[in-house]
């Protein structure tokens, strides 16, 4: 009987997910709206109040519900704050992770860069420029660093105006944080090399200041190779000291 009972509440929380997956998407519910009593919610869905109390709580944990003590469960927009540690957690269960979110990344920023070059304004460009200076200011501090090297290509996500590419990029952005950071402890006192990626990310910029989609494509990706090997170059570099000291 406890199989049975489990299945039926798991298809009865499916039900009330795709409710509210269904009416957000759709429009049916808006944000800011107030959900319907519990008692008429539950008989519409048939589920039980308990288990429909159990899912909004859940849902307002991943800030898509505000729960309003005396007032009533209202739809909330979506935290993409929330949603990025959920993201982080999932993905931080998987075996190479980093290469797999490293290839998501491109996969955005090279669309991004394409539509920043159309749409971004003089706000959009200050923003780069200002993280393009800090990121030069920066080259001796890996963690100031790694951040202001972040922050750039955020900037170039958002001057894209792409809602779905900023929130993608968002729920990354821990992850993308925390390897800008490690890259530039480790590379940091190369000099040629930070040489190599200051002139890269500077190239870049100028390519979406010409509003040129092609050449900012291409340089941004020529930047990601340049990333690319410095990441091959310090694996076989902490292989052979291992093996040196095993």
């Amino acid at each position: 009987m406890d199989g049975v009972e489990n299945f039926d509440t798991a298809k009865g929380a499916d039900r009330v997910i795709s409710y509210f997956k269904d009416g957000m998407m759709t429009g049916a519910l808006r944000v800011g709206e107030k959900l319907k009593p519990e008692r008429e919610l539950s008989r519409e869905l048939d589920v039980g109040r308990p288990l429909l109390r159990e899912v909004i709580r859940s849902l307002a944990m991943l800030g898509l519900l505000d729960v309003r003590q005396g007032s009533g469960t209202y739809v909330r927009r979506a935290d993409v704050q929330v949603i990025g540690h959920f993201f982080t957690f999932s993905l931080a269960q998987q075996q190479d992770t980093l290469e797999d979110v490293m290839e998501a990344r491109v996969a955005i920023e090279c669309q991004a860069i394409r539509l920043a070059c159309s749409r971004a304004n003089e706000a959009d460009l200050s923003r780069i420029g200002q993280w393009l200076r800090s990121l030069i200011e920066t080259l001796d501090d890996p963690d100031a660093g790694g951040e202001a090297d972040f922050r750039f290509h955020q900037a170039i996500v958002t001057a894209s105006h792409s809602s779905s590419l900023i929130t993608l990029y968002g729920a990354l952005s821990e992850l993308l944080m925390r390897s800008h950071v490690n890259r530039r402890k480790t590379v940091y006192h190369e000099r040629a090399v930070i040489g190599d990626l200051v002139d890269a990310h500077r190239e870049v910029f100028l390519s979406i200041v010409a509003k040129d989609p092609e050449a900012a494509d291409k340089r941004l990706r020529e930047h990601f190779a340049i990333g690319d090997e410095l990441r091959r170059k310090s694996l076989i570099e902490t292989y052979r000291k291992g093996a040196e000291t095993s």
